[in-house]
């Protein structure tokens, strides 16, 4: 397996910190009940996410892994959280609907990442390494 283009940890950064934004805007709306419980502590795993993606980003090659493997299993919790929201009707199904979206593209570029790091790379001789 490639791995991803120099610029994919830049898109996924990006695309990441637009779903926060569209959240923010959805947790400050939320009910009282659920704000400061469920949605205080929804966003604070979307801050811890992007935390762990940037540290992989720019960790040596081989640090990488563990970080994304973090944000991964801390993105499964966020949309976990969020179906909580939306089963208890403190979250609109339409807003549910729109972070589930970006968050499953998200899910599926993260694993890409990590796949690509966990693959050896095979360097022909006289070329350098790659960096992810």
């Amino acid at each position: 397996m490639s791995p991803p283009p120099r610029n994919f940890t830049l898109s996924l950064l990006h695309k990441f910190k637009e779903t926060y934004l569209i959240w923010f805007h959805y947790y400050t709306e939320l009910p009282k009940p659920h704000r400061y419980t469920l949605g205080l502590r929804l966003d604070n795993l979307f801050v811890e996410v992007i935390e762990n993606i940037a540290i992989a980003k720019f960790s040596v090659s081989t640090a990488k892994l563990p970080f994304i493997i973090t944000a991964i299993s801390k993105l499964d919790l966020v949309n976990l959280l969020l179906t909580i929201l939306w089963e208890t009707k403190s979250l609109q199904p339409e807003r549910y609907l729109e972070l589930s979206k970006k968050l499953d593209e998200i899910g599926k570029m993260m694993t890409s990442w990590k796949n690509s790091l966990a693959t050896p790379k095979t360097n022909s001789p006289g070329t350098k390494p790659e960096e992810s």
